[in-house]
């Protein structure tokens, strides 16, 4: 394998797949390096699904980014011939006055997004599958579904297998990173590789990697699991994603799409972890139990058909923005991390960012809120 490059894209989960395919596309030798070979168990990327949605409770500077971010992996779909995204549409509902919904309900009205306000009874006869107490606020995006992790983690790695000028080096593990005159040395345990520019998309171990920086990353478990549920009633779009506040607990699903069922998981229930320590589920009581509490307040129907949990980790900033940015000092080395649990379903139009980034200096993008040099304001919600 040679040993200089163009660009050095150091992990190659979501993002560092989505950066090695446009990087393909502009003709720059680039080299990709990840520790184990995409899709695997060991990030933040596995468990088949993600969820996409365009009234971004996160912010308002999301929803460029997400729209974006729909018509990319409709191209995706197209180049790769595969069904990668199911618009199952998602079901948000709540308390009154939860922080969720009415920050996605503020950011629909400022986008004019579709957001249908529904009532319990209007949920019972469209999606007589969930159980909704009188006193949520419940609305329902149309637009918005399910994409396929796994699969696309798999179609860019095909698609980027197309580019004679991208070369891929999995099962290696980064050692350091260091400047060098004019570039960058990248020592790996199969060597050395040098680059002019290199991008850090390495997860929770991104830190580790910069350690000449103090980056504001945590790493934490999470948790997911599978409901058998037997029916066309539990398939999209029959029944959608759905994200609830519930009992002063955030949980989101995913209809049952290829069989394995009803997918469920806590948002809110984090256990700090090392990346290279992966606790599987059933290590806690709770793993198990959150989710059948959920399941038996709002589906019950499916709520002791409890199949399998996994776990995986998230790499979260204080304020649960992103870190996408050069290094602050040497513009050679660019930084994509802290992706804090909703970055997937952005994954690809990030891709076009570090491209981009990569080869014009700059981006069509405004990404000014994922500056390294910010304040880290810690965001509770």
């Amino acid at each position: 394998m040679k040993k200089n490059y163009d660009v050095i894209v150091v992990g190659g989960g979501a993002i560092g797949s989505a950066a090695g395919y446009y990087l393909g596309k502009t003709g720059l030798e680039t080299l990709m390096i990840d520790m184990y070979t995409p899709p695997h168990s060991k990030g933040s990327h596995h468990g088949e699904t993600r969820l996409i949605r365009h009234a971004s409770a996160e912010g308002t500077q999301y929803v460029p980014l997400v729209l974006r971010a729909q018509e990319l992996w409709s191209d995706l779909e197209k180049q790769s011939n595969e069904k990668l995204f199911y618009p199952s549409g998602t079901l948000l509902a709540g308390e009154e006055n939860a922080p969720f919904i009415a920050d996605s309900v503020s950011v629909a009205k400022r986008y004019s997004l579709p957001l249908e306000s529904l009532s319990a009874k209007q949920i019972e006869h469209r999606f007589p599958q969930f159980t909704v107490p009188n006193t949520y606020q419940s609305f329902f995006e149309a637009t918005s579904g399910v994409l396929m992790s796994t699969k696309i983690l798999l179609a860019f790695r095909q698609l980027i297998a197309h580019y004679n000028k991208v070369n891929t080096l999995y099962d290696t593990k980064v050692i350091s990173i260091k400047s060098i005159h004019n570039g960058v040395e990248v020592i790996t345990s199969r060597g050395s590789f040098f680059a002019s520019k290199v991008i850090i998309s390495a997860g929770g171990w991104s830190e580790r990697l910069l350690d000449n920086i103090e980056l504001p990353l945590q790493t934490m478990r999470k948790t997911f699991g599978w409901f058998k549920a037997v029916g066309n009633e539990f398939y999209p779009p029959n029944l959608p994603c759905f994200y609830f506040n519930f009992n002063k607990r955030k949980y989101y699903g995913f209809p049952n799409i290829s069989g394995s069922g009803i997918k469920i998981g806590r948002n809110d229930s984090e256990i700090p972890m090392e990346p290279d320590t992966k606790e599987e589920f059933g290590e806690y009581s709770e793993d198990e139990e959150d989710l059948i509490y959920f399941m038996k307040k709002i589906i019950p129907a499916v709520s002791r058909n409890f199949k399998k949990g996994e776990t995986c980790f998230i790499t979260k900033t204080p304020d649960k923005n992103f870190i996408i940015d050069s290094h602050p000092e040497n513009d050679n080395i660019i930084i994509a991390t802290g992706f804090s649990g909703h970055g997937f379903k952005y994954s690809i139009v990030i891709g076009e960012i570090l491209s981009q980034l990569i080869k014009e200096g700059k981006t069509t993008y405004d990404i000014s809120t994922f500056s390294i040099n910010r304040q880290f304001k810690e965001n509770t919600q």
